[in-house]
């Protein structure tokens, strides 16, 4: 049996189940494993490493991008069987969740043959590893900028020079979205007082795994406006683990075809190399892979002893990571009765990085204070307080502004931004 093909069979009640049955079996080639009842069975026998190829019904229930990436992960390679009246929309279906083979009731006589050449797949990369082109957003004006915001641990102010980008950017008219993409515990939805008990974040990733997230994206979206919308991230921190492989790129490759992306990140890069093994993601690869699909990656640090260390080594750390690729620096809470001014600060940041700028923000409880307790951006809260005006400032300098776009006016003083020599 060493030129033969173990075949698994997951037809659902479909009426060509027998038909291609008594085709496989008639193949010299092909030895039919099993007819799986459902997904899960499906998946428990490709676990056994025995079969190197699955005939699977389109419609089942439960087959998605994860069940076919879990199949790929155990050596099986899926050929899609469509109704003869659905077929453009099984092929469609099939690109979406990875099946790269599709035949239909009527061309049964070609499922042999589609699952020998499963069984030795071409290199390169599958359809679900690859999102599906969506359609962009008629509203967005440009091509799409993912801006991601890091920090070390220590709430530096990740999620608040986030919120400020995001907001700051929408009121430029400039159609934005904010995704919360933090695995240890977002907080976005709480900062913007949205109670929603479903997460955006979550729906999302499911329905990145069954192929329809550019169709049905606006309903894991909440508005905030004309211009701007949210993701919302995990409603408790346990339930990273309910993110499939590839659904953070699925998600990002979607948004920022929608519009500018703000990515509010975790603060851990630590990866995890068991996760291949165990058949789903590490941790943090929401942060992962937002620092990795970032046009712009800001690093948001804060300017006591402490948090400076932890800037720096975490300065050092995405060097390795990234390559040492430019980042744009943001010392927040900058106040008069730290240690050091800015040119200190940004003298060390130089050592351990090639900022592109270093930008200072004042330090401002009253304004964020009074924005968390409405449940408002500091743009709307405090639009004339020096920690928004800084934000538009820092907005101005990561995506400059179209000349019809309204940019308010800001003190580059208060900004406090320092370019590298």
């Amino acid at each position: 049996m060493a030129d033969k093909v173990v075949v698994l069979v997951l037809a659902a009640g479909a009426r060509w189940e027998s038909a291609a049955l008594a085709r496989l079996g008639a193949h010299p080639r092909l030895v039919v494993l099993k007819r799986c009842v459902d997904v899960a069975d499906l998946l428990a026998t490709a676990a056994s490493g025995q079969a190197g190829a699955a005939a699977v019904d389109l419609a089942a229930t439960g087959l998605d991008a994860a069940a076919t990436d879990l199949l790929r992960h155990h050596g099986v390679r899926a050929v899609g069987v469509v109704a003869d009246d659905a077929e453009e929309a099984g092929r469609l279906r099939a690109a979406r969740i990875g099946v790269a083979a599709v035949v239909t009731e009527g061309g049964l006589d070609a499922l042999p043959d589609a699952l020998l050449a499963a069984d030795q797949p071409a290199p390169g990369p599958t359809a679900a590893t690859v999102p599906a082109e969506p359609t962009r957003d008629p509203d967005a004006d440009g091509p799409g900028r993912v801006v991601t915001v890091w920090g070390p641990a220590g709430a530096p102010g990740r999620t608040t020079v986030a919120l400020g980008l995001a907001a700051e950017l929408a009121r430029r008219r400039r159609r934005t979205l904010l995704l919360d993409a933090d695995p240890w515990g977002g907080t976005v939805g709480q900062a913007l007082g949205i109670l929603d008990e479903v997460s955006g974040l979550l729906s999302a990733a499911r329905l990145a795994g069954s192929g329809l997230l550019a169709e049905r994206f606006a309903s894991v979206e909440r508005s905030l406006g004309g211009h701007l919308g949210v993701v919302t991230g995990l409603p408790r921190a346990d339930r990273w683990a309910e993110l499939r492989p590839g659904a953070a790129e699925a998600i990002l490759g979607t948004a920022r075809r929608r519009g500018t992306v703000v990515v509010d990140t975790g603060f851990s890069l630590e990866d995890d190399p068991g996760a291949d093994l165990a058949g789903r993601p590490g941790r943090n690869q929401l942060t992962l892979a937002a620092i990795d699909a970032a046009d712009d990656l800001v690093v948001v640090g804060t300017p006591d002893p402490v948090g400076l260390a932890r800037l720096a080594r975490g300065l050092a750390d995405l060097a390795d990571l990234t390559g040492g690729r430019p980042v744009h620096v943001v010392v927040n809470r900058m106040r008069p009765g730290v240690a050091w001014g800015e040119r200190e600060v940004a003298a060390l940041v130089a050592r351990y990085a090639r900022p592109q700028e270093v930008w200072f923000l004042p330090d401002d409880v009253a304004s964020c204070d009074r924005a968390l307790v409405t449940g408002r951006t500091l743009v709307e809260a405090a639009p004339e307080r020096p920690l928004a005006t800084a934000l538009g400032a820092l907005a101005a300098g990561l995506v400059p502004p179209a000349p019809d776009e309204p940019v308010a006016r800001v003190r580059r003083r208060t900004a406090g931004r320092a370019r590298r020599s």
